[in-house]
Parts: structure tokens; sequence; C-alpha cells
């Protein structure tokens, strides 16, 4: 038992899955973040660009 035991502390083959999930969930949260800021500015660009078009159109 103590065998078994000190073998399960010992083993990190699951460590590197977990660490593989984190690096994947730290892409996805900088992907979103990103994208929603473009996403505003881009929004922001056509709104200002649909009021020129107006103005002029008169």
């Amino acid at each position: 038992m103590t065998k078994f035991l000190a073998h399960f502390l010992m083993d990190e083959s699951g460590a590197t899955a977990i660490e593989y999930g984190l690096i994947a969930a730290l892409i996805s949260v900088a992907l979103i973040a990103g994208a929603t800021a473009l996403g505003s500015q881009i929004g922001t660009t056509f709104n200002t660009l649909e009021n020129k078009l107006d103005a002029a159109n008169g």
C-alpha cells in the first residue's frame, strides 16, 4: 500500500493535460476580449460613416 501511495504521489502524467487546458482557456479569454474590443470599434466606425452619409444626402 505504501508503494502504491508513493507511486500515486509521484505520478505527474495528468499535470500536462491540465496545463494545456489552462493555456487553451487563457487563449480563449484573450480572443474573446480582443473580439469584443474590435467589435465596438467597428460598430463606432460604421455609425460615424452612416451619419456622414445621411448628412451628405440631406
